[in-house]
């Protein structure tokens, strides 16, 4: 059970936002929707209290936090994603993943809200020879888009320093699948990560591009820690009906902490698309290419720590990841 009866949930209308906004609903919490729509969809929103809008409008969340003062913690998922459109468009990612959160932060403090749980990226960690990073390792963003997360942490840990407010960092590389349920799913057309890739390679019969087979992995393609969607759900549940224990506890720093979220082995694109052929297309034609810009060899995600402070561990296999993101494309394309 938590303190608190209410969570705002940014971004509530996306991917991942609204698979934890139904897992805080099946768990009893009762999620606050905040999302300006320009990728999620309004069906996902609307199951719930929805507020259609920009998380960094001051006057628009001071009227969600008057209207719901049961809310006493926020799960900020609400960011763009797309690593090469990160690179080719930097500042549109700075301004709606970084500059918004000095509002949101002070929207916050004044609403007495203090439970900041970021879902944030493991994206941003520096290569490591044994391709596993715990919440230790160095960091070294290799985009706009996971530089615009590690700030977003610097901003909300300096302001966890120096103020009332605590903060929760969620780090995780690659989410699959969908709500086991088919409640909600990937709601993108046209998905740029991989297996939203493989899915629209199968659907319009095309072949399927695995781009960089040259990265220092066990067979040359890049290294991803694809973790069921739910599980990550389940992860940001955990977090928040323990925040406070958690930040009860050593943290990384005052009123801060982080905590990674994976698998804590790793898959190949090949293997990956081993595991999809086997499963889902047994036809599908394979080419190679050169990296995308903004790509890297990967890593995979340590879980030890979200086992001891959350009991979480991922439990979901990536052919369940499959099965439900297959079984979800099924569902939105009739």
């Amino acid at each position: 059970m938590t303190a608190f009866s209410e969570v705002l949930v940014t971004g509530g209308a996306g991917f991942i936002g609204s698979t934890i906004a139904s897992a805080c609903s099946d768990a009893g919490l009762r999620p606050v929707i905040l999302d300006d729509l320009s990728t999620g969809l309004r069906s996902f929103g609307e199951r719930f209290a929805f507020y259609e809008g920009d998380y960094g409008d001051a006057a628009l969340l001071r009227r969600v936090f008057a209207e719901h003062p049961g809310i006493g913690a926020v799960a900020h998922c609400a960011a763009s994603i797309v690593v090469p459109e990160s690179v080719a468009e930097p500042l549109k990612y700075y301004r709606n993943n970084v500059a918004k959160v000095v509002t949101l932060a002070e929207e916050l403090l004044r609403a007495d809200c203090r439970r900041v749980l970021f879902s944030s990226t493991a994206a941003m960690y520096a290569p490591s020879e044994t391709l596993v990073v715990d919440e230790q390792a160095p960091l070294a963003p290799g985009s706009p888009y996971a530089a615009s997360k590690q700030m977003v942490e610097r901003i909300l840990a300096d302001t966890a320093k120096a103020s009332s407010l605590k903060v929760i960092a969620l780090r995780y590389f690659n989410p699959v699948g969908a709500d086991p349920s088919l409640r909600t799913g990937l709601q993108l057309p046209n998905p740029t990560h991989v297996l939203g890739m493989l899915l629209r390679a199968k659907q319009q019969r095309q072949p399927f591009t695995v781009t960089g087979t040259d990265w220092p992995t066990r067979d040359g393609s890049g290294l991803r820690d694809y973790v069921h969607v739910w599980d990550l759900a389940l992860a940001h549940v955990a977090a928040l009906e323990r925040f406070d224990e958690v930040m009860a506890g050593p943290t990384l720093g005052p009123g801060y902490d982080v905590v990674n979220l994976g698998t804590g082995r790793g898959t190949t694109v090949f293997e990956l698309v081993e595991a999809f052929r086997k499963a889902a297309c047994p036809d599908l034609e394979v080419r190679t290419a050169g990296p995308r810009p903004g790509d890297v060899a990967g890593a995979c995600a340590s879980a030890d720590k979200a086992a001891r402070v959350l009991g979480w561990r991922a439990t979901r296999t990536l052919e369940q990841g499959i099965a439900d993101a297959e079984a979800w494309s099924r569902k939105m394309n009739g």
